[in-house]
């Protein structure tokens, strides 16, 4: 779930087989079509499994909700539906639109204030819960829950115990260790006053490229199912025994479903698969957090076969409540219901009708949205059925969660004890699995462990980089902006090395840059990815660049010194010569707040006995080029570098050969001078696609088509049917672009003076504003303004047009992952037809402007 990217002009949103802008702008409170399930075969019903709760239904529950449903109004049961973000909610919202939730994105805080101290979180817990519980002018008391995104720790908290990510958790292969986690994180969220947890992530992700590979367990489903129930235990404790106790939370399970499935690793992508690899894959962690009793699940921003998750009645309600059994609520993702086909986000009834319990409407208009939705339940769009369904579900988590009986968040039993916070017994358990989450590569001539006694060379960007080490999801969103000083109680990889050298009677120096005073025994280099979250984070190809850090590994081999790299990633990359510039290649993945667990295992103890063995295994496959994606354990041509579950040990005698590094030049000589994207026909591997201004889209594979505001002919130029024509009719914004579900690496033609160049004539100038984008997901996406050139084209006559790519990276396009190349806006009326859309290395074209 993402903090924000508000800007109308590029909130993008992924369909099924490009993106369209979300929304454009607009508002509407126009009624819209029931969305469509998605298509599937007549599959037998045993393809889903019946599941057996840990927590079954309480009669006595189930007569508190009757009785509380008996007495809401429908503006009171909508108000349960809809859950604003903090910074656009306050407690006398609570009281008028009688809410139900609220949340916390990653890098929101009380006051605005990333320093908020604990007492600031639980006053403003107070003031919420209070609100909710004002039962004046006829008001039905109910708690309220507030939701927040701990995905390694409580990581939106100053010194929190920050854990290994969940690639690194996958590695270790420990089960007991995960519910220790779930329960210290539990217990940090409930010093704050916070009631509910937007964790575990349960995907089996299957193309690393995805910018949230490191919130997955592993590819292998078999290892994600042995954790998505321990985690669940761990932070909502075990059913029978300390269930929803003060010192637990609730828990969540994330992202249903496939979110780790997208074609090309595409975040909010389209998962095109079958429901056989649907349920044998990424359902597997679902089944063992539901059983374990998981009181929510959060729907995945994706899409299974075209169709928005957030609107998948067959898989929200066929198959995961009525099949599977589960009970609990199904909450939104930031803003997901907007993306529904026909919806947008102050409007989307086809959500509710799919399944959707919980509207996450994290942004100022959800006020209308509210209106919105009790509009269309009085009308009968939205039946008195289904919203007293989804009442009663978001009412039997609270009963569950004791949240009646509990008080105020200050009054309970964690409430404000800032011991707990960054505790030695979390920072404990958090230093354990930094330890067993280290994944040896190569170990040449036995260069590790280090005796502690020698003299240390430690260098890398990585080195002292708490911020570094922890990835995204750490105090701010992407894991950006952050310094040493924002993790107190923390130790970086250098500090835990120099700490145990030191007591050791050896001496750790710290040189980013690799110069040294005294020449070392050996030198650790720490590099590797900086923070990135979701959007953000998607990449084109698996190959890890840093001539600087390259370099730096290979001026300290020339200087004679053992060289061990310690690799900081989110996921597995491509980088053969890193590797084979060290005499031992450790992955490290992200370890969090606790770096000094790296040293408890490269590091002997002072008499230079084994300290701890190196225990890690891969818990994805490690790829052998840049553009093996997707690589997963079980392909037919399975052909990876390091294969899953690959891991050496201290016991392992293996000598690592030169790695192939011919890969990453075999990938750039490949480019050709011009890419066509549209040349007398739709060149591979884009497809034309019309959206509207409410998510609606229409590939257009015939010589025409239709949607909205905007339609597309075939006309002829030069032969048949080789131009296209477009029309807007100015009655709401539209757009037409070239648009695929795979990705395009278009860096090469930038650094070699590279546009986006095509052909057009106007048959009829613009009204409004218009535009060419280039899109490579949610928050990467770049629009060039070309009003001018259309009122400066001669009507009715062919000319040129150039867009130098660079200007669309500096409007946050990552050229390196394209999935739309051109896409041609405008919410006015505009005749204009298109001929050979191309990217040109070595353009003409003009100066980027601002």
């Amino acid at each position: 779930m993402p903090l924000l990217y508000k800007s109308a002009a590029l909130a993008f949103c992924s369909l099924a087989v490009v993106a369209a802008l979300t929304g454009c702008g607009k508002k509407s409170t126009e009624a819209t079509p029931t969305e469509v399930s998605a298509p599937v075969a007549d599959a037998p019903a045993s393809l889903w499994p019946k599941l057996d709760f840990a927590v079954k239904k309480d009669p006595a529950v189930e007569a508190k909700i009757t009785e509380l449903l008996g007495k809401m109004t429908t503006e009171q049961k909508v108000g349960q539906l809809i859950q604003p973000e903090l910074r656009h909610v306050t407690p006398a919202d609570v009281i008028e639109y009688n809410l139900g939730s609220i949340l916390n994105g990653g890098g929101s805080y009380p006051g605005e204030n990333k320093h908020a101290k604990v007492e600031d979180w639980l006053a403003l817990a107070d003031g919420f819960y209070n609100a909710s519980m004002n039962a004046e002018n006829g008001r039905v008391a109910i708690p309220i829950i507030w939701g927040t995104d701990a995905v390694h720790g409580h990581n939106n908290i100053i010194g929190a115990t920050l854990f290994p990510h969940n690639i690194g958790l996958g590695a270790t292969r420990n089960p007991e260790l995960i519910q220790q986690i779930g329960a210290a994180t539990g217990a940090e969220i409930a010093v704050t006053g916070i009631d509910w947890s937007f964790a575990p992530t349960l995907a089996v992700v299957r193309d690393d490229r995805w910018g949230r590979t490191y919130e997955s367990y592993s590819e292998d489903p078999a290892v994600v199912k042995s954790y998505g129930g321990k985690m669940v235990e761990g932070l909502q404790g075990v059913a029978g025994k300390d269930f929803l106790s003060e010192q637990h939370v609730i828990a969540t399970a994330k992202h249903f479903l496939a979110d780790g499935g997208t074609q090309g690793g595409q975040d909010r992508g389209d998962a095109q698969i079958s429901e056989a690899e649907l349920v044998k894959i990424h359902n597997a962690g679902y089944e063992t957090a539901l059983a374990a009793g998981a009181q929510t699940v959060m729907a995945s921003f994706s899409s299974w076969q075209g169709v928005k998750m957030h609107g998948n009645q067959y898989l929200l309600t066929e198959q995961l409540k009525n099949q599977m059994g589960f009970d609990g609520l199904v909450v939104g993702d930031w803003n997901g219901h907007a993306f529904v086909s026909g919806c947008t986000p102050v409007s989307c009834p086809q959500a509710i009708n799919a399944g959707l319990d919980i509207f996450m409407a994290p942004e100022g208009n959800w006020k209308e949205l509210y209106h919105n939705t009790v509009a269309q339940v009085k009308s009968g769009e939205i039946s008195q059925a289904r919203l007293d369904d989804a009442v009663a579900r978001i009412l039997r988590v609270k009963i569950r969660a004791g949240l009646f009986e509990k008080g105020a968040p200050s009054t309970r039993e964690l409430a404000g004890k800032r011991e707990v916070i960054g505790s030695a017994p979390h920072r404990a358990v958090a230093r354990q699995a930094v330890r067993e989450s280290i994944v040896l590569l190569k170990n040449n001539a036995q260069t590790l462990p280090v005796k502690a006694n020698s003299k240390i060379l430690v260098a890398g960007d990585g080195a002292d980089n708490i911020g570094k080490q922890s990835g995204g999801w750490s105090i701010t969103w992407q894991g950006t902006g952050n310094t040493n000083a924002d993790f107190p109680g923390g130790t970086s990889i250098y500090q835990g090395i120099a700490d145990a050298a030191n007591a050791a009677g050896g001496a750790a120096e710290l040189s980013v840059d690799g110069n040294y005073k005294t020449k070392p025994d050996v030198a650790f280099v720490v590099f590797g990815e900086d923070p990135y979250a979701e959007m953000q984070g998607d990449v084109g190809t698996l190959i890890y660049k840093s001539e600087t850090n390259l370099a730096l590994l290979k001026k300290l081999k020339a200087d004679g010194i053992k060289v061990v790299s310690l690799f900081i990633t989110g996921r597995p990359l491509w980088a053969n010569n890193f590797i084979n510039a060290s005499d031992a290649f450790a992955v490290v993945w992200l370890p969090g707040s606790e770096g000094v667990g790296v040293a408890d295992v490269l590091l002997t103890k002072a008499d230079g006995s084994l300290n701890y063995d190196v225990k890690g295994k891969l818990p994805f496959s490690w790829p052998a080029s840049p553009v093996q994606s997707p690589l997963n354990q079980g392909d037919a041509d399975y052909k990876p570098q390091f294969a899953f579950d690959f891991g050496l040990t201290y016991a392992d005698k293996t000598e690592t050969p030169a790695l192939d590094e011919t890969a990453a030049q075999l990938v750039a000589a490949q480019a050709p001078d011009v890419v066509p994207v549209f040349n007398q026909r739709v060149m591979n591997p884009w497809t034309l696609v019309l959206l509207d201004h409410v998510n609606n889209m229409a590939p257009v594979t015939t010589s025409s088509g239709e949607l909205g505001a905007v339609k597309v002919t075939s006309q002829d130029k030069q032969v048949q049917e080789d131009t296209r024509r477009v029309q807007f009719n100015g009655s709401a914004k539209a757009t037409v672009t070239f648009g695929s579900t795979t990705r395009s690496d278009l860096s090469v033609y930038a650094e070699n003076k590279g546009a986006l160049v095509f052909d057009m004539k106007v048959n009829a100038k613009p009204t409004a504003a218009v535009s060419v984008g280039m899109y490579c997901g949610s928050d990467c996406a770049g629009e060039i303004p070309v009003t001018e050139q259309l009122n400066a084209a001669p009507l009715g006559e062919w000319t040129s047009v150039s867009i130098a790519l660079e200007c669309f990276a500096k409007k946050r396009v990552k050229l390196d992952m394209v999935l739309a190349p051109f896409m041609l806006s405008t919410d006015g009326s505009l005749d204009v037809s298109l001929y050979n859309v191309r990217i040109e290395k070595n353009a003409t074209a003009p100066a980027c402007t601002e």
